[in-house]
């Protein structure tokens, strides 16, 4: 077998979605990394539905370097869709995920390159801080926090972007058929051998992060859901504890009734007790609701993603 037959494959796998202010220089400063590095290369681009230069400056790119390779979603997927697509058509024997903002800066691939090296099937960076304004410092603690919470997933504090994993993490990965996709915890969920290294983030080279709070809480929401029953398992405690309350209230009133002192109730206290019990009522059917629509959603068995246009894929 020749020396270039040893030679093993880096894909890296970024999700895009109007950053046409980043592109140039993530291009410019990943390749002069990866040029360094023994492995064999290749950057693969998921545009998510951009409307601004993001793919017209790929494609520019593209077609001086047939490494850089684009695949174009037909609408917006979300990030989560994005990152899954970029899995399924990657070649690599590892595979970098990373945001082209520059943040988790790519002088640290060789460092995540040579820590899965060491027998590993993901390595997560860690943050060494979070270079962020305080209110996106703070969302994120809040996000997390709550993630962890109620899913009980134990995803690492101060996660970054940028990991690396596996052939074999991917192929496991491929066979998560759901749709309502949380990539960290999914990863969390696949286990394997797991290592971490803390990399050192920059503040991001342009424009502004589209992940903003609503987001995060949106996706937390799904998450919780998705991973967890403890919703469910909330509404049966409260029901409980609602009825045992209301068992020794109906107690005490009729002891106060019966020993203590003569009352006449009056309709605006049923009429509260109604509307409580009411809307207590419609926010438990809701929960049990949402995953009753999570089910329906999976069993229709759409495709996890759709895709416009390929560039620099071999048929």
């Amino acid at each position: 077998m020749s020396e270039t037959e040893n030679i093993k494959k880096l894909s890296l796998i970024v999700p895009v979605y109007f950053e046409q202010e980043c592109i140039f220089q993530f291009i410019k400063e990943t390749t002069a990394v990866l040029l360094t590095l023994n492995l064999d290369y290749e950057i693969v681009f998921i545009d998510d539905g951009s409307q601004d230069k993001t793919v017209e400056l790929i494609k520019e790119k593209a077609f001086e370097n047939s490494k850089i390779k684009l695949i174009e979603l037909s609408y917006n997927h979300g990030k989560q869709g994005a990152v899954t697509a970029g899995i399924f058509h990657a070649t690599g024997d590892y595979l970098l995920y990373m945001d082209p903002d520059l943040q988790d800066p790519p002088v640290e691939i060789p460092r995540f390159v040579n820590e899965i090296e060491k027998g590993y099937d993901l390595v997560f960076g860690i943050r060494e801080e979070k270079m962020d304004s305080w209110i996106n410092k703070l969302f994120s603690r809040i996000f997390w926090s709550t993630l962890n919470k109620f899913t009980g997933l134990k995803i690492p504090t101060g996660l970054a972007v940028m990991r690396i994993f596996n052939r074999k993490f991917a192929e496991k990965f491929k066979e998560y058929g759901e749709h309502n996709r949380f990539i960290e915890g999914m990863f969390m969920h696949i286990g394997m051998k797991r290592g971490q290294i803390t990399i050192k983030q920059r503040e991001r080279f342009a424009g502004t992060t589209k992940f903003n709070f609503k987001r995060k809480m949106q996706l937390a929401f799904n998450a919780i859901f998705d991973f967890s029953q403890l919703p469910l398992l909330f509404v049966v405690r409260f029901g409980l504890m609602l009825a045992l309350t209301g068992f020794l209230a109906l107690l005490a009133i009729i002891f106060s009734r019966v020993f203590l002192i003569e009352f006449q109730a009056g309709w605006p206290s049923i009429i509260s007790t109604i509307i409580f019990c009411a809307g207590l009522q419609i926010f438990f059917i809701g929960i049990a609701a949402i995953y009753v629509g999570k089910i329906y959603n999976e069993s229709k068995g759409r495709p996890l993603f759709s895709i416009k246009e390929f560039t620099n894929f071999k048929e």
